[in-house]
Order: structure tokens, then sequence, then C-alpha cells
């Protein structure tokens, strides 16, 4: 074979693939912050307007028991990019945490940042040829030690602060900097733009992960000024208009990436997910001086954000898929964030590591067949902080749902979530052969992961148990919006 034939042939393969990198699914992972499971019009809220997530359902498989994996941001944060329960890790909390002293438990610390050696889903889908990039909260370590940047996210554009101009930054890129009057929203969403743009030619997975609709509550004075005038002329309290805002803001950050990935001529080949990391917030309890106390309802579910009664870990889920997922279908099977991680990887047709625990199942037969089942009988959380509930523990096994509190008072919760959603009727003593043996597997399951527990405090004072202390300054703070105790300038 002479030299020519040579240069063909390499070149003829190195064409199939280039065809094969672009016929490749493309996967774009959008993760809110706090967001409730009844915030979107496609879950049942009649005040607010998100019409292009509500096309997006249309267009997809919207899941109605689908759990966050933890009950705040880094957890499942941690669950997300890991394929694993964040109790094996060790970051049961958010970074850095509370601390409340005087308690009946001391509680354990939280990991403070995610193991570098953890191949995260950005570095498993690497072997692929995926692009990947990340955008927005990371939460998951010091962006020096343990950012994005450093866990296989070739675009890494992590941003820390609050939602209005001026109050955020990117950290360790001069090269990007907002505009004065962008909103983090839109800014957000600028870079999601940028990396679609730079790298359409590839497979890509793209992350993003705004801050919004977490608190301090920020919005648009014409969309805060839309929802104020709604709720006065239908007499309505919550949620509040400025959260209103914020969820419009959000579905104009998800259409406008919709509307790029359509301009790209990518649609027919780009998987978009559309999910929250934790439960919705009802009240806000803090120490800082805002008018922003009631956020918004989240009945029928009980409880919120830092609890795991429903209405903190249950959110939405929305799965474009074209040519997999089925159109304007629910999807009724109990799913959870660290599901994403071999779901993704299946989507791309990768190999999940071999070196790394994956407790995860994959998504995909469920969006051909919203009626099927998974392969798994029970989720499970581990939550043993004390934050909007006591530290607990809990598990799902198909319709029953456990709940055992880790303060020593030996407290347990039973339900039937398809009879009860809003989880009102304790049937622990009357189903108790159920609640032993759920308590059971939840007590084998903490046993195998090796989960943190919390252990008995001896420096209870029973005068002083509802204080909070900050974890970054060592002072009490006042975040029950009850206590004495000042903010110092560094928790502010």
């Amino acid at each position: 074979m002479n030299f020519r034939a040579i240069i063909s042939i390499a070149l003829l393969c190195s064409c199939c693939n280039l065809a094969s990198a672009a016929e490749r699914l493309n996967i774009i992972f959008i993760m809110i912050d706090d967001l409730g499971w009844k915030d979107l019009c496609c879950y049942g809220n009649d005040f607010v307007e998100t019409p292009r997530i509500d096309n997006l359902a249309r267009e997809g498989v919207r899941f109605t028991n689908f759990y966050a994996a933890g009950a705040v941001c880094s957890p499942t944060r941690c669950a997300v990019q890991s394929g694993q329960n964040q109790a094996r890790i060790g970051i049961t909390a958010h970074i850095p945490g509370h601390w409340r002293p005087f308690e009946t438990v001391s509680t354990p610390l939280t990991a403070m940042g995610l193991p570098r050696d953890i191949i995260t889903i950005a570095e498993a889908l690497k072997p692929s040829g995926y692009r990947t990039g990340y955008v927005g909260k990371w939460h998951l370590g010091q962006h020096q030690t343990h950012g994005p940047q450093l866990q296989g996210y070739d675009f890494a554009v992590e941003i820390n602060g609050a939602h209005l101009p001026g109050k955020y930054r990117v950290s360790g890129r001069q090269d990007l900097k907002p505009k004065a009057s962008q909103f983090r929203t839109e800014f957000e969403t600028e870079m999601c733009v940028k990396f679609l743009r730079e790298g359409k030619e590839e497979p890509f997975f793209l992350m993003l992960s705004p801050f919004a609709v977490h608190i301090p509550l920020a919005g648009k004075s014409e969309l805060v000024d839309k929802y104020r005038k709604r709720a006065e002329e239908q007499k309505r309290v919550l949620p509040s208009p400025i959260y209103a805002a914020m969820l419009e803001e959000v579905d104009n950050m998800v259409g406008r990436i919709m509307d790029e990935v359509e301009a790209l001529g990518l649609s027919d080949n780009t998987m978009i997910v559309f999910t929250s990391d934790n439960g919705g917030l009802y009240r806000r309890y803090d120490y800082r001086a805002h008018a922003d106390d009631d956020v918004t309802s989240l009945a029928p579910l009980k409880g919120e954000k830092g609890a795991l009664h429903e209405g903190g870990i249950r959110v939405p889920l929305i799965v474009k898929m074209p040519g997999k997922a089925q159109a304007g279908v629910e999807c009724g099977e109990p799913t959870i964030s660290y599901d994403f991680y071999p779901t993704f990887v299946a989507a791309a047709g990768g190999e999940l590591p071999k070196t790394q625990t994956i407790d995860g199942s994959n998504l995909l037969p469920l969006l051909s067949s919203p009626d099927s089942r998974l392969d798994r009988n029970a989720l499970h959380w581990h939550y043993p902080h004390y934050h909007h509930d006591r530290p607990a523990s809990a598990i799902r096994e198909r319709d029953w749902k456990l709940i055992e509190y880790l303060d020593g008072s030996g407290d347990i919760e039973l339900y039937n979530l398809s009879e009860d959603i809003g989880e009102t009727q304790n049937l622990a003593k009357e189903k108790v052969g159920r609640a032993a043996d759920l308590r059971r597997k939840l007590q084998q399951w903490r046993n195998q992961v090796l989960a943190r527990m919390p252990i008995r405090n001896l420096n209870l004072n029973a005068e002083r148990r509802g204080e909070w202390w900050s974890m970054r300054s060592g002072e009490p703070v006042n975040s029950d919006g009850r206590k004495r105790f000042p903010p110092t300038e560094k928790d502010l």
C-alpha cells in the first residue's frame, strides 16, 4: 500500500469519527436552587407564568415522584457529581453547615469539599469525547482546591454571590466580567450561550446551576410590579411577588438556552434535563433584615428545605430527549438525583467507572416506557443535622416512607404516600411490623455506607438549645429570627 492510500484511509477514518461525534447526543442539565415541587405551572402553580418550562414538559417526560438526594444544596450536588448517595462521602449538610452547640446531640461535621479522587460525571463523559461545561453555583468546596475546573469541566464558570447586578462574582476568571446592569440569571445565561457557540461541533455536556430562586429574594422591578398587581387583584398573599418574578426569570433563562440550541441546529440531538437541588422554602428564617419572610406555599406537601418530609426533598424533574423520551407524559416511578450520573453516561454511550460505587439507576428505560419500574425498591436519605427539623434519616420503599429521628428521642414517622402525600397521618403505631422492617432496613443501609451519626452532647444546655452558631466565624448568630444574638460582619 502506497503513502497516498494510507493518507486517504486516515482521512476517511477521521471523517467517520467526526460524523459520529456530530451525531452523538448533547446533554444540557439545568439544576435550579431551592425550586419547590409545585412552583411551576406544569406542576400546579396557577399564579406564575412559566411557559417555556411548561413547553419543555409537553415535549418530554414529567416525573411526579422525583427526589433531591439531599434536603439542602451541597449534599445533592455531591450526589449528582459522584453518582453516589452523599452519605458515603460525608457531605451531609450544606458547606460549611450550621452548628447548634447546646442541643441534645452533637451532629457530625460535613466534609468541606468533594474529594478530588471522585470521578465526576464530567470526568466520566470524557472518554466518550465530550466537551464539558459548568456555569453557576458549585458549593462543593473552595474554588482554588475543589472547584469545577479541577473536577473535569473544560469550561468552568463558578459564580458566587447574590442575584442583583454588582452583587456576584466569577471565581478565578479575570477574563469573564458581567456587565454592570446584568442580573445574575442574565450573566449565567450568557455564559451558557458562550459555551454552546464555542463548541457546537463537538458533543457536549453542560451543567447550569443558577443561584435562583434562592433567598435573599430579588427580582426585576417590572416583573415584581406585574405579580404585585396580580396578587392584589386576586387577593393573594403567596407566593411573594418577588419570588414569582424570580420564577419567571428562570423560565426566561431556560427559554433563551432552548432558543440558542434551536438556532445552532442542535435540537434534534440535545437532551435537556430540568430539576432542583432540594425542596422549596416556604418561610425565610434568618437574622438579616429583609422584607421577604413569606416566600411561597408548598401545599399539600409537609415541611420545606432542610427537612426530610416531602416538602424538603420532592422536586420537579422534566426530561426531553429526542427519539427516546415520550412527549407530554408523566412518570410516577420514585427516582432521585444520583440517578443522573448513570443516565447521562448511558445516553452518551459511555461506561461507568469501575473503581467507584454508583448508587444511581439509569432512567433511560423510563423515558420510553414511563409506566415501567426500575429494578430498585428503596431510596435513602441521611441528614443528621439541625436545620428546619431535627437530625433524621429516611427511607422510601415504594408507597411507604419512614423517617427516623437521630436526636436520641427514638421518634419515628411512617406514611403511605400513595394515600397521604401530605404526610398528615403517622401510621407508626398502627403498622408496627412495617415500621420495624423499614427501620431495620434503614439501619442496615446506614451501616453499609458508613453514615456519620450524631452523638450524645455532653454540653447540653436546655436554656440555650435553640442557639445557632456560625461555622465560618465560630460566633453565635440569630438564624431562626427569634434569638438575641446579633450577626457579625463575617456572617453578613
